[in-house]
Formats: C-alpha cells, sequence, structure tokens
C-alpha cells in the first residue's frame, strides 16, 4: 500500500480536528448542564492538542470550528452560527493566537527533536566510519576502501574520492555520482567547494594542515556540513597514517637490512683476518731468512705487500660496519696533537718513499679531547690517501693550530688536486674520483671512516683543493680543559 500525498494527508488532518470539534459539541450537547466557561476550556483544549500535534493549518480549523459551535450551542439561545457579540471575536482570537502559538512552539520542539536526532545518527555513523577506518586491510587499495566505508556508512547513492598524487578517481555506491572528473580535479587543485543542493551533492577538498591530497565527492544524503567535513578529515588522517606507517615500515625494514648487512661485512672481515695472519707471519719469517734466489724474494715481497694492504682493506670494513652499526664507543682523554701526528706518521715511515713531511705545530697549542686509536685512525686515513695521489719525493705538510674551542688539523699535499665538482662526494661512501679511479687501488670508505670519527667528537672536517695544486684536508677536534706547552 502506497503512501498518501502531503496534500492528502493534512486534508485528513483538517477533518480530524473538525471531528474532534463536533465531537465535543455533541457530547456536550447531549448532556445540557454544561456551562459555557466549561465549554469553552474543553474547546480551547481541543485547539491546544491539534495545533501540538498536527501543526497550524489543522489548528485554524478547530478553532474556526470551536467558536461556530461555541457560538451555536453555548452562547446564542437562538442556536444562530453566526458570531453574535463582540466578545465571540475575543473568543475567536483567543483560539487563533493559542493555535498559532502552539503550533509554533509544536513545530520548533519538533524541529529541535528532529536535528538531535539526526546529529545523534551522524555522530554514531562517524564513530563507525572511524572505526571501519581503523581495521582497513593494508594489502589492498586504501583510497577506495575509504570510499567504499564511507558511501555504505551514510548510505549514500554515490560517492567518489579523486586521488591527487595518483590522479585515480575511485568510485562507490550503487549509483555513479553526478560530478565528472573535472569537478573533483578542479576541488583538489585549486581548494574549491562545488554544492548542488537539488541534487544533495558536494565535492571538496580534502588536506590535512597542507595542500589538498584529493577530493570527496558525496551524493544521496542530507548530511550536515559539519560531518562532511568531519568526514573529509577522516579520510584525511587514515590517509596520512597510512603514509607514515609506509614510511615507518620501509625505514624499519631499510635500518635492519643495513644492520644486517653490517653484521655480515664485520662477520666476512673477521673471517678473512683469521688466515691472513699466519700469512703474514709466514711471509715476514721467509723475507727475514733473506732468501738467496731474488725472484723467490721478490715474490715474497709483494706477497707481504699484498697481505698488508688485504689487511687496510678487512680494517676498513670492520671500522665502516661497526661505525654503521652504532658500536664505535669513544675513550676520550686529554692527548697532544703532535703525538698523535707522530704516532701516525711512524706508522706509514716505510710508504713516504722519500717524500719530505713538514710538522707545523702552533705554539702553546692546547691539549684535544680525543680517543687516540679513532683519532690516529683519522690521521691515518687521510695521510694514506696523501701518499696514494701524490708522487714520491713531494712534500706533505702537517698543521695544527688553536681556535677557541677546538684545534684545528691540516694534511696539504703536493698532489693533482680534487676539481669542484668531486669535492662535494669526497667524503661520501665508496665515492673515488672519476679520473683515479682505475688506476689507484682504494675503496672508497677511508675518507667516509674518517669523516664519521670526526663528527663523533664533535667536529667538521672538510677539504680544499684546486686542480693541479694539491689538496688540504683539515678536520677540528674539540680542546680539552687543560693547557699544555708544546712538546719539544
Amino acid at each position: 500500500m502506497g503512501t498518501l500525498p502531503a496534500w492528502a494527508m493534512r486534508s485528513l488532518r483538517v477533518l480530524g480536528a473538525l471531528g474532534l470539534v463536533s465531537g465535543i459539541t455533541l457530547v456536550y450537547s447531549r448532556v445540557g448542564t454544561v456551562s459555557s466557561v466549561t465549554a469553552a476550556l474543553t474547546y480551547l483544549l481541543a485547539v491546544l492538542v491539534v495545533a501540538s500535534g498536527w501543526g497550524l493549518m489543522e489548528a485554524l480549523a478547530a478553532s474556526l470550528a470551536a467558536v461556530v459551535c461555541f457560538n451555536s450551542f453555548f452562547l446564542s439561545r437562538l442556536h444562530h452560527s453566526y458570531i453574535a457579540a463582540p466578545e465571540n471575536w475575543a473568543t475567536l482570537l483567543v483560539f487563533v493566537l493559542t493555535a498559532v502559538i502552539v503550533s509554533h512552539l509544536s513545530a520548533s520542539t519538533q524541529l529541535r527533536t528532529l536535528d538531535s536526532t539526526r546529529r545523534q545518527h551522524e555522530m554514531e555513523r562517524l564513530y563507525t566510519l572511524s572505526r571501519n577506518l581503523l581495521l582497513t586491510d593494508t594489502r589492498r587499495p586504501l583510497a577506495q576502501q575509504v570510499i567504499n566505508q564511507i558511501a555504505q556508512v551514510f548510505e549514500l547513492r554515490g560517492a567518489a574520492f579523486f586521488d591527487r598524487a595518483n590522479d585515480v578517481v575511485y568510485r562507490a555506491g550503487p549509483d555513479d555520482i553526478l560530478a565528472d572528473e573535472s569537478k573533483l580535479r578542479d576541488a583538489a587543485l585549486q581548494g574549491t567547494v562545488f554544492h548542488d543542493a537539488p541534487e544533495h551533492l558536494m565535492v571538496m577538498p580534502i588536506s590535512l594542515g597542507g595542500p589538498p591530497v584529493g577530493s570527496l565527492g558525496v551524493q544521496g544524503a542530507t548530511v550536515s556540513d559539519t560531518a562532511l567535513h568531519a568526514i573529509a578529515n577522516l579520510t584525511a588522517i587514515t590517509l596520512e597514517r597510512a603514509r607514515v606507517l609506509g614510511v615507518a615500515t620501509r625505514a624499519e625494514a631499510v635500518r635492519q637490512s643495513g644492520e644486517l648487512k653490517s653484521a655480515m661485512l664485520d662477520a666476512l672481515a673477521h673471517e678473512f683476518k683469521t688466515p691472513l695472519t699466519p700469512i703474514k707471519v709466514a711471509v715476514s719469517a721467509m723475507l727475514a731468512d733473506r732468501c738467496s734466489n731474488p725472484t723467490h724474494a721478490e715474490l715474497l715481497r709483494i706477497v707481504d705487500e699484498e697481505a698488508d694492504r688485504l689487511n687496510a682493506l678487512l680494517t676498513e670494513a670492520i671500522q665502516m660496519s661497526r661505525i654503521e652499526a652504532g658500536e664505535m664507543r669513544l675513550r676520550c682523554a686529554p692527548y697532544a696533537a703532535v703525538e698523535l701526528i707522530r704516532t701516525q706518521l711512524g706508522r706509514l715511515k716505510d710508504k713516504l718513499e722519500g717524500r719530505e713531511v713538514i710538522v707545523d705545530v702552533a705554539e702553546r697549542l692546547p691539549r684535544v679531547s680525543a680517543d687516540p686509536e679513532f683519532m690516529g685512525t683519522v690521521i691515518w686515513q687521510i695521510l694514506n690517501n696523501c701518499l696514494r695521489y701524490t708522487p714520491p719525493a713531494s712534500r706533505i705538510t702537517l698543521r695544527a693550530r688553536a681556535t677557541e674551542r677546538e684545534v684545528v688539523l691540516s694534511i696539504e699535499d703536493c698532489g693533482p688536486g680534487i676539481p669542484p665538482a668531486e669535492q662535494r662526494h669526497i667524503f661520501e661512501k665508496f665515492y673515488r674520483g672519476e679520473e683515479y679511479r682505475q688506476r689507484i687501488p682504494g675503496t672508497g670508505m677511508g675518507l667516509t671512516i674518517a669523516r664519521e670519527i670526526v663528527r663523533a667528537h664533535g667536529g667538521s672536517i672538510w677539504v680544499e683543493s684546486q686542480p693541479g695544486k694539491g689538496a688540504c684536508f683539515s678536520f677540528t677536534i674539540p680542546a680539552a680543559e687543560e693547557r699544555a706547552p708544546r712538546p719539544s
């Protein structure tokens, strides 16, 4: 059975109001002893009931009928149906005012009740939506799940979401939304809002404190602006949460992969060093015996040098793996910078090949706060790098000077220099100059290790160079609190 149209329902209610007044008149006319005051109050009560229950039109009809019946049966003895005296006009006015005021109050109350109920339903749906969005399946496209949930929870005829990052429109609902892709794109790119009230259609941008990440279009349900903005914010929060979780997951995977790589590199380097030690000992012993065969002696010398080179490579690999794993533990104490320099020059004495070494240390240089093993590695790496790229019999200068709170050590060579374009990358891991990477052996880890050790001490490292005029590597070390005179 179909629903009656609005005009038919109102007509039935008007007839019902007239029937109520007629029933009161019939009952009181049969009793015969009812006073006019009682009848008037009863009619007034009837008007109140009709006005509060059905509305103004029905209450006006009841008022007019009540005045006619009251005048005909309780005021006029001749039962005339016209309003015979001025007091009857007053009665009609009271009934009409009562109908107007009560119907208005009733309508306002009903509107507030409906609005409160609607807001409650919207809050319940927003809660359901937020709960469902938290339970989305990360293995499926997130944007499609979001728009499906919005359309389902709010019972929309159609919904659409434009993903600005991927330039894709996702749709949901039983019907296709009337907004075309151009409106969705305009809302996302320009931040504009499109509203078509007759079609219950709205398109709005989605953002979370920054440029819009997309746009949302909904159609087919009367949803308040507050709820629509809440839906847009929930969508933005869900997308941002998924992005952050994705970044965190990738970062964690990279971190675990880096830790695994560092652990494997450290283990392999130690395993390679195990057989290398007896090889080095055996070769050194054979060289000490002064082999009579010159060819054999030369081969032993080559084996000894390559064993040293392999040992240096493995040491760099172990140091790099420990640095990347965050296992570098400094034991800093006051040391004289010149002592650190002379110790490393002694280690490289056999590799100097006649190069002139100048040590220029400023007077009254303060002691530095450094770990002697790690800081010695920095000096050794830079010196070893200079020896690789400078010809024999050239000059290497080591300088040390003090600033307000630091000591600056500089190591300058007379090599070919470093092009400006390569100076920005010289401390990057595995980076080597294009011109010399095939001619001069190396791993590209030495300067990276030096940079990380200097940074761990709280200092900085840099290079200054001009092609053809050599290179100058400088780094800073924090000065210790005490001061010592320059060693003799």
